[in-house]
C-alpha cells in the first residue's frame, strides 16, 4: 500500500489508504474521538475508537504517525474527507509539549519567543504558507525571466573589496586575509552582461548596518537583474514591471491555497506603473502633505514613502509607484546620470504600498566613465581592477535593479515586521536558531 497525501485523498473513497504526517490534533470524546494528521499537503481527520488511540497513549501533539484507514467522504472534515476503520503507528514519538501551540488559527507567542523556536514553529499552517508563497516568487521570477532569455548565474559571496565602497561591510578572516561578504552581486552580474547579455540571481546578500527596524535585517535573499542594449533606466523599469506581474501571476495561479489561508489582498498594480521624479515627489509632498523636510534633501525618508504611497493609490488605483532620479550623490559611482540634468541619476526606487521594494537603474559602461567617476568620489582604484577590466574590453548600455524578496512577502501579506517573512532571520540581536 503506497502513500497518499492529503490533497489526493479524495481520489480513493472507498478505498483503503495509507496517510503519513505528524500529529496535528486529537479530540478525545469518548467512543467516538477524532485524530488530525498533517502532511505537507494539508490536513486529514481519522475518526478512531480509544482501542485505536492505545499505540498514541501519553504522546504529544507532532509524534510522526502513520495511519491506515478507508476514506469516506465527510463535507465537515478538513479537506472533505475522514478515515474509517484505523490502524495507528508511531513512527517518531514526542513526548514532550512544543512551547507554543501549533494548531490554533493564528500562533500565539511574542516575536521574540516565536523566533527563538522557528524551528518548530515553522510548521503552523499560516506560518508555512507564508514560507510557501516565498518560494513562490523565487519560482515566479525566475520564470518571467527565463521566458525572456535570461540566464541565471551565482556569483561568489567572498569578495575582495566593498561593492559600493561602503563601510557597512562584513569582515572575514580568508586564509589570513580580510574579505568581506558581498552586499550584493553588482559588479558579478554587470561583468556577466558581457558574456550572456541577460543575467539573473537569487541569492543572499549581507549589510553590517546598525540598525534594528521592523524592515531591515542583514542577511536577506536578494533577487537580482541585470541586462544590456538598454535606453536608459525607463527599459529597466519597464522590465521590473513585468516581472512583478510575472511574479504576481504565478502566485495567484498556483498558490491560491496559502493566499487564501492568510487573506492576501492582491496588489493593485496599474499599467504603467505611475512614475515621480524625485523633485516631482518631494514637491508633492510639500504642496499636498504639508511636508516640511523633503525639499532639496537626497532622499525619502519612510514617512515620506508612505504618503507617496498613499497618493499613488487614490490617484492612480495602483499599489505600486516608481521614483526616479536621485542625486548622484546619494547613489552609487557606478550609476549613470542623467545626461540632462548630470546632479540627477538614471535611477529609481519602487515604493510597493509605501515601502521602498526594489532599487535600480542604469550603470555606466564605457571605462574612461568609471575611472573618472571613482577618481571623483576619492577611491583607490586597485580593489576594482578585475571589476573595470570587464568595461576595457567593450559592455553595452545597461541596467538592472534587486528586489528584497522578504520586504516583498512583507508587504504583500501586511505583516508588522520583515523577520515573520524571513526563514531564520539575522539581524544585530539574533544569529541563531
Amino acid at each position: 500500500m503506497n502513500r497518499i497525501l492529503a490533497a489526493q485523498i479524495g481520489a480513493h473513497v472507498g478505498e483503503r489508504v495509507r496517510v503519513q504526517g505528524w500529529l496535528h490534533a486529537l479530540r478525545k470524546m469518548g467512543e467516538v474521538n477524532f485524530l488530525v494528521v498533517r502532511d505537507r499537503t494539508g490536513l486529514i481527520q481519522a475518526v478512531t475508537s480509544l482501542a485505536d488511540l492505545a499505540p498514541i497513549e501519553g504522546l504529544q501533539v507532532e509524534t510522526v504517525l502513520q495511519v491506515e484507514g478507508r476514506v469516506v467522504e465527510a463535507p465537515a472534515a478538513p479537506g472533505g474527507y475522514e478515515l474509517y476503520d484505523n490502524t495507528v503507528t508511531v513512527i517518531s514519538p514526542v513526548t514532550e509539549p512544543p512551547p507554543f501551540s501549533l494548531n490554533k488559527n493564528r500562533i500565539r507567542a511574542s516575536q521574540p519567543a516565536f523566533l527563538d523556536h522557528a524551528v518548530i514553529g515553522h510548521r503552523h499552517l499560516q506560518q508555512r504558507a507564508i514560507l510557501r508563497l516565498a518560494s513562490g516568487v523565487m519560482q515566479g521570477f525566475r520564470a518571467t525571466l527565463n521566458a525572456r532569455d535570461f540566464t541565471e548565474i551565482q556569483t561568489p559571496k567572498l569578495v575582495a573589496s566593498a561593492t559600493e565602497s561602503g563601510a557597512n561591510v562584513f569582515a572575514v578572516d580568508y586564509f589570513g586575509q580580510p574579505v568581506y561578504l558581498a552586499q550584493s552581486p553588482q559588479f558579478y552580474k554587470q561583468i556577466m552582461v558581457g558574456v550572456f547579455e541577460r543575467v539573473y540571481e537569487v541569492g543572499p546578500v549581507f549589510r553590517a548596518e546598525p540598525h534594528s527596524t521592523r524592515r531591515h535585517i542583514n542577511e536577506y535573499v536578494s533577487l537580482d537583474v541585470e541586462f544590456g542594449f538598454i535606453d536608459d533606466h525607463f527599459t529597466v523599469m519597464a522590465l521590473l514591471s513585468e516581472v512583478v506581474r510575472g511574479i504576481l501571476s504565478h502566485l495567484g495561479t498556483h498558490f491560491q491555497a496559502e493566499l487564501a489561508l492568510l487573506a492576501v489582498e492582491m496588489p493593485r498594480l496599474a499599467d504603467p506603473i505611475p512614475h515621480l521624479h524625485i523633485t516631482e515627489a518631494q514637491q508633492l509632498l510639500t504642496d499636498s502633505y504639508g511636508v516640511t523636510d523633503a525639499l532639496g534633501e537626497p532622499d525619502l525618508t519612510p514617512e515620506h514613502e508612505r504618503l507617496l504611497g498613499q497618493w499613488a493609490l487614490e490617484m492612480h488605483g495602483s499599489d505600486y509607484l516608481f521614483v526616479t532620479g536621485y542625486p548622484m550623490a546619494k547613489r552609487p559611482f557606478y550609476t549613470h546620470p542623467d545626461p540632462a540634468r548630470p546632479q540627477y541619476s538614471n535611477s529609481f526606487d519602487l515604493l510597493f504600498r509605501g515601502t521602498e521594494l526594489v532599487t535600480g537603474g542604469q550603470r555606466l559602461h564605457r571605462y574612461d566613465d568609471y575611472l573618472a567617476a571613482a577618481r571623483a568620489r576619492g577611491y583607490d582604484l586597485a580593489p576594482f581592477e578585475t571589476y573595470f577590466e570587464a568595461f576595457k574590453h567593450g559592455m553595452p548600455p545597461h541596467g538592472g535593479f534587486a528586489i528584497g524578496m522578504e520586504r516583498f512577502i512583507m508587504q504583500l501579506l501586511g505583516l508588522d515586521n520583515i523577520r515573520l517573512a524571513t526563514l531564520f532571520p539575522r539581524d544585530m540581536m539574533r544569529v541563531t536558531p
